[in-house]
């Protein structure tokens, strides 16, 4: 995609953002969107945490799964996630919460996409607490939204 394409992508992606009940609850910021690449930020909050006090794993399957779809969504435009995988590596206990999308393979049915969520900790240091693979696929025809 051209640069003027991926200004026009990301304002959608703010746009979609600020009007998603669910994104607006994380208060979710998208800090960067490259071709073929997307990065997601979510602050902490106790609301998010499990009873462990870790970020609950919901939340870290949400910007790995996201990050994917925008990092797919620059090379192929619209998209829907098929599937995706995750392990989770470490407690994620921080700051704030970030998560990297790369895209991995873009096809014409399909686009392959790695994704790794950190933990800032209170130092400023990331420390990697979940690692995805997804496929996702383009999407041809109008995608259908539930009545409000």
């Amino acid at each position: 995609m051209e640069h003027s394409h991926l200004d026009s992508l990301k304002t959608q992606i703010q746009d979609i953002m600020q009007h998603q009940p669910f994104s607006g609850l994380l208060n979710v910021q998208l800090t960067r969107l490259e071709q073929g690449y997307a990065q997601l930020e979510i602050p902490y909050r106790k609301e998010l945490t499990q009873q462990h006090g870790f970020l609950h794993g919901g939340v870290i399957g949400y910007l790995a799964d996201n990050v994917c779809g925008l990092a797919a969504a620059t090379e192929v435009g619209e998209v829907v996630t098929q599937e995706y995988k995750i392990n989770f590596l470490a407690p994620a206990i921080g700051r704030h919460f970030i998560g990297k999308g790369y895209v991995v393979r873009a096809g014409r049915r399909q686009v392959i996409c790695r994704s790794d969520v950190y933990a800032v900790t209170e130092e400023g240091e990331e420390k990697h607490v979940a690692t995805a693979l997804a496929t996702i696929l383009p999407v041809t025809y109008d995608v259908k939204t539930a009545p409000k």
